[in-house]
């Protein structure tokens, strides 16, 4: 069976860290374009200044994978299932609840496949912690985030203004991760937002989770924050009833148990991604979680807004 030509709209930094690499190592997608309004070229590809540029020059598209800021990504991706593309989004998916909600029913209609690709739920560790916490007894749940936005988005605008998600564009990895790995769904409690007084969107922010059941005896909470310097901190750690604790780290790439590392891989988010797109689309099914993105919204809901010192690049 030949491989789905695939054409990949927006050509920034994730695109070249992640997509590009995983696309071609993978073996599973033939790229067949890129989109890039400021010209992005790869050798051998076509580029194109719009994705509807792109689908009226390649009819035959079989899917797209979206890579743009998420104030733009229903658009988009209406675009290409109504073309009758499969498409992969870049998380978040959307930049609202009701924009994924929407999404999931274009989907259907144009028989095609959508898939939310919260990447971080496909780093290695996280399976593993999952299982270890299927039964409960769960003690404490305590969330850390901490990253330069100046090293990960440099001049990047858009994540700080209005729908740009702020701190919580890297926050809502983990917030994949903790909806996954746990038994019992988390709802937000309380929250505080920390917003630069000449930004739309938070730069820090901490959270409090209610779990739905018994299943968590104690305490859930996050912390994200987007001006920490040296080394970066992607972690949640739990302790269990019984006394053990669990700290899955570098965002989901390693898992030690009571200091004992029992998972610890290299980075291959993106690879098993692609991977799982091409069998979402062998099988021909969708895999949409609006999860992740309804506890942000939640955390907007119940927060308390707090004004600080300016952010400059």
């Amino acid at each position: 069976m030949s491989n789905p030509t695939l054409g990949l709209v927006g050509v920034g930094k994730i695109a070249r860290d992640q997509h590009l690499p995983s696309i071609a190592e993978t073996g599973r997608f033939d790229l067949a374009a890129l989109v890039s309004p400021e010209g992005v070229t790869l050798p051998g590809v076509p580029t194109f200044r719009s994705q509807a540029e792109m689908l009226a020059a390649l009819p035959d598209l079989d899917a797209v994978a979206i890579c743009t800021p998420p104030g733009v990504r229903h658009g988009l991706t209406v675009e290409a299932l109504r073309a009758g593309k499969h498409a992969l989004i870049e998380k978040p998916p959307a930049a609202t609840v009701s924009e994924l909600h929407d999404l999931a029913g274009e989907a259907e209609r144009a028989g095609r496949t959508l898939f939310t690709a919260w990447h971080s739920q496909f780093n290695p560790a996280v399976d593993a912690t999952r299982a270890l916490l299927a039964g409960g007894g769960i003690r404490s749940v305590a969330v850390t985030w901490r990253e330069d936005v100046r090293r990960w988005h440099p001049g990047q605008d858009w994540i700080f203004a209005a729908g740009g998600f702020g701190v919580f564009d890297p926050g809502i990895n983990a917030l994949s991760i903790l909806t996954r790995i746990l038994p019992v769904p988390v709802f937000v409690q309380a929250a505080e937002l920390l917003v630069p007084e000449n930004r739309d969107t938070p730069i820090e922010a901490r959270l409090d989770f209610r779990p739905a059941s018994g299943a968590v005896s104690g305490p859930v909470t996050a912390h994200f924050d987007f001006l920490q310097l040296g080394e970066q901190t992607w972690s949640i750690v739990v302790e269990m009833a019984d006394g053990r604790r669990l700290d899955l780290t570098r965002g989901g790439a390693s898992l030690a148990v009571d200091g004992v590392v029992t998972v610890a891989e290299p980075d291959t988010e993106y690879r098993r991604i692609y991977r799982h797109f091409r069998d979402l689309i062998d099988r021909g099914v969708s895999d949409v979680d609006a999860t992740p993105l309804h506890l942000i919204a939640d955390a907007y809901s119940v927060g308390r807004r707090r004004s600080v010192a300016a952010f400059d690049w």
